[in-house]
């Protein structure tokens, strides 16, 4: 089994260093942490959600779901702090002194990501510069130091040193996952 040229071709512009891990068939990152035998909160489970009128890739750790409102919190906090300050007749505001936060945030529809993303849905690769997405990284899944990634097929893992992943990814770090029920 072999990654899609297009994922293989970016992993070694990037410079990854990365494992391919082969195995049955999974279709959740619950399945996969199961069927390989590693804890759940080592595999990513790679979210896109539609903020507002734009597309992010959260990710989180297969043993959890999920937290919407503090995902949104997160993406809010990230924007404000990428407002710059814009000088207007001496007097300094945030662009024209409004600042315009994310309002709604949800699950992307299937269809859009068939459309628009790389790989098989349920399999995404986590990849979002090559995505051209923002990529909001769980402080629980960092904690790890390896981590499995999605790479577009179901039958097929991509296992990265989770520092090298900050460094080549650069995602914005937060705290919105939640025990599962």
């Amino acid at each position: 089994m072999t990654l899609s040229k297009k994922i293989a071709k970016y992993l070694g512009d990037a410079k990854y260093k990365y494992e391919l891990v082969e195995h049955k068939t999974t279709y959740t990152a619950w399945d996969t942490s199961q069927t390989e035998k590693v804890k759940p909160q080592e595999v990513a489970k790679a979210l896109i959600m539609k903020a507002d009128n734009d597309y992010v890739l959260a990710l989180i750790p297969a043993n959890r779901n999920l937290d919407k409102q503090k995902l949104l919190k997160v993406i809010n906090a990230q924007k404000k702090k990428n407002v710059h300050p814009v000088e207007y007749r001496g007097a300094v505001s945030r662009q024209g002194g409004i600042f315009h936060g994310v309002k709604k945030i949800d699950f992307a529809k299937e269809a859009w990501m068939k459309k628009n993303l790389l790989g098989k849905v349920g399999a995404t690769p986590p990849f979002g510069k090559m995505m051209n997405l923002e990529i909001y990284a769980d402080n629980l899944l960092l904690k790890n130091k390896k981590i499995y990634l999605g790479s577009g097929k179901y039958t097929l893992s991509i296992r990265v040193n989770t520092s090298q992943y900050l460094k080549i990814e650069s995602p914005v770090k937060g705290s919105f996952s939640k025990s599962k029920k």
